[in-house]
């Protein structure tokens, strides 16, 4: 606040200063030929010269320690001192010239007391004691000697000036609290900006970092290598890895979840301490980190030797200890790859071969395996000549009441036979489908056959069908999906639409007007693979949902209390946000018997059945009345 006050000052008062010079001027002029040298040229000359040098004190260029507030605090106060003395000295010397000359002189002795005053008032509005002092000082003066000298016309310009003095004084005090009050106001607002953006910094830190790790998360990872390849020149060379953790599972499996987490920690600690500055390493998700190193590959292989070499010393986790090994991939920008696309691929390529045929070392990605991917264009090249009509089938998986183990719905299973490749994963025909701009009709030859089979379950049943994320951004796919369900019929609420968390990522709008316009028919919304590390409570809460499938990772930890805690937890989530919660992965009839004592209505996995064609499907539910098959 000293420090405001202090910079408005100095807008006011080297014009104080100039009217005081200018008024004095005048007033010793026109007082010349009548009255002695002293009072004419002397006296006004020392205040003058007085005026000048305080007013060029106040113009010159502001250092740093004029912006500290005791400083400028001071200053104020000296001024204050200053413009008494100043108001004392100018009304003394315009008595003592108001003993000279006539009517016309005492006149201007008046207005230069009052105009001079008055301008003097106005320009010490940020400084009000000291227009204060100076008002009181120079008028309750003047009105003293108009008293005593008389006329009474003189004291009645006095008394008028004061007057006038007293309305202004009233004026300039609430100017300064409304300047103080504006200036308070900036800064609460100053401080609350600071405030926000200090807790914006902590959010965004915190959404890039792994909390159990301490390392940068896989929202960073890729942050960083976008921002690489932006800013990368023709002659810029870096490298990405990934390293994945070799026996960390038998870790899990045996000493409990809680043990392999602290490992991380460990491991996350020690990498921190080691790696250099000019490199990145990330937690990507579970056992599976990214480094970026900037450097040739040569550099890049020494950097994650080392850091392998952190991960592989023993560790102690309370009373026990253990080790890790790890294997690593590496890819080099530009020779392997100018996208993050490509270079993540490709270190993916060389870490699987690294975990295939050399485990434990660092593999870089080489010619060699650039021949494995010529195997996804051998995909490409067969899915562009299929034929979907006879190559596409589905199969159905159920899923069950955990109270009954009857089936309330079944969820649809993509298979590919390929004519030339035999049959193909389903994950390599949806990434290939999209990456040839076949995907929407991959999903509505898929989506046909859910239907047709749909048509044929026991009338409760529903079908849950999965989009990936390109479906549900393309509004045309979605509009002829609307239009299958018209034509066949079928009440759309027999049908369940599945959403993965990952294609939410970067397509939230697109997919939450997507899903909208499926539950305006009538269909229903199930988020998929929940849990998985790309969950958002926010999502959880926009998006419109009304089903969240767990991810079968979380099934095996149902056989441990801290696990069951976690599940029951999510589920209880779930409930809260009045959403059908379904656990997939359940492979063990303990499992299914914690899930059920976790909360569990509905779950799905192999214990209760595999995924298996229709008439097989229909024949293994043949006995069961229809009352039996209660939709969730």
């Amino acid at each position: 606040m000293p420090v405001a006050q202090f910079l408005r000052l100095r807008e006011r008062i080297p014009p104080l200063y100039g009217l005081l010079s200018v008024n004095a001027a005048i007033l010793g002029y026109t007082h010349w030929t009548i009255a002695p040298v002293s009072l004419t040229l002397i006296f006004p000359s020392v205040l003058i010269a007085a005026c000048l040098m305080r007013m060029f004190a106040w113009l010159r260029v502001p250092n740093a320690a004029d912006f500290d507030p005791e400083l400028a605090l001071r200053r104020m106060q000296r001024t204050t001192v200053i413009a008494v003395f100043m108001a004392l000295a100018f009304v003394a010397w315009a008595l003592w010239l108001d003993q000279y000359g006539g009517p016309y002189e005492h006149g201007h002795v008046a207005i230069f007391v009052a105009v001079t005053v008055l301008g003097c008032t106005f320009c010490l509005t940020f400084l009000p004691t000291a227009a204060t002092l100076v008002c009181v000082t120079v008028l309750s003066t003047f009105l003293c000697y108009s008293m005593i000298k008389g006329p009474f016309v003189q004291v009645a310009i006095a008394i008028n000036i004061a007057l006038v003095a007293i309305v202004i004084l009233k004026i300039l005090r609430d100017t300064y609290d409304s300047f103080i009050a504006l200036e308070n106001t900036q800064h609460a607002l100053a401080n609350e900006r600071r405030q926000a953006q200090a807790l914006s910094e902590e959010n965004a830190r915190l959404a890039e970092t792994d909390a159990l790790t301490g390392l940068p998360n896989r929202r960073y990872f890729f942050a960083r290598l976008e921002a690489l390849l932006a800013n990368a020149g023709s002659e810029d060379v870096f490298c990405v890895g990934l390293i994945d953790l070799d026996r960390f599972k038998p870790v899990n499996d045996t000493y409990g979840h809680a043990q392999g987490d602290r490992l991380l920690h460990v491991l996350g600690e020690r990498i921190l301490a080691a790696i250099p500055d000019d490199a990145v390493m990330a937690r990507l998700g579970g056992d599976e980190f990214g480094i970026i190193v900037q450097g040739p590959l040569e550099e890049a292989e020494a950097v994650t030797q080392a850091l392998c070499a952190e991960i592989r010393r023993p560790a102690r986790i309370a009373d026990i200890v253990v080790s890790v090994g790890c294997s690593a991939g590496l890819a080099d920008y530009p020779a392997s790859g100018r996208n993050a696309h490509d270079l993540f691929d490709r270190a993916d390529f060389a870490l699987y071969h690294a975990k295939n045929e050399k485990r434990g070392q660092c593999v870089r990605f080489s010619s060699k395996l650039e021949q494995m991917i010529r195997t996804e264009q051998a995909l490409d090249a067969a899915l562009q000549t299929a034929d979907l009509t006879r190559e596409l089938s589905v199969v159905f998986q159920p899923i069950v009441a955990t109270e009954t183990r009857t089936p309330i719905g079944v969820e649809c299973l993509a298979r590919w036979h390929s004519a030339s490749l035999g049959s193909v994963n389903p994950e390599l025909l949806i990434a290939t489908a999209e990456r040839l701009g076949r995907a929407r009709e991959v999903t509505l030859a898929l989506f046909g056959r859910a239907l047709d089979a749909l048509a044929q379950l026991p009338q409760p049943m529903t079908v849950c069908f999965n989009l990936s994320g390109q479906d549900i951004s393309d509004a045309e796919t979605i509009a002829a999906l609307i239009a299958l369900i018209e034509r066949s019929g079928i009440s759309a609420s027999r049908l369940v639409f599945e959403i993965t968390e990952t294609s939410l990522i970067s397509k939230f709008d697109s997919a939450s007007e997507a899903l909208e316009g499926l539950r305006e028919i009538g269909a229903r919304i199930a988020l998929d693979d929940f849990g998985t590390g790309y969950s958002s409570l926010s999502a959880l809460h926009q998006l419109p949902l009304d089903m969240v499938k767990i991810d079968r990772s979380f099934a095996p930890r149902l056989d441990e209390t801290r696990g069951r805690r976690l599940i029951a937890a999510i589920r209880n989530l779930a409930r809260s946000l009045s959403l059908d919660c379904v656990i997939e992965g359940i492979e063990t009839e303990d499992q299914l018997l914690s899930a059920r004592i976790a909360g569990f209505t509905l779950a799905q996995g192999y214990y209760m059945a595999m995924p298996m064609p229709l008439p097989e499907l229909l024949e293994r539910y043949a006995g069961i009345p229809n009352s039996s098959f209660n939709a969730a």
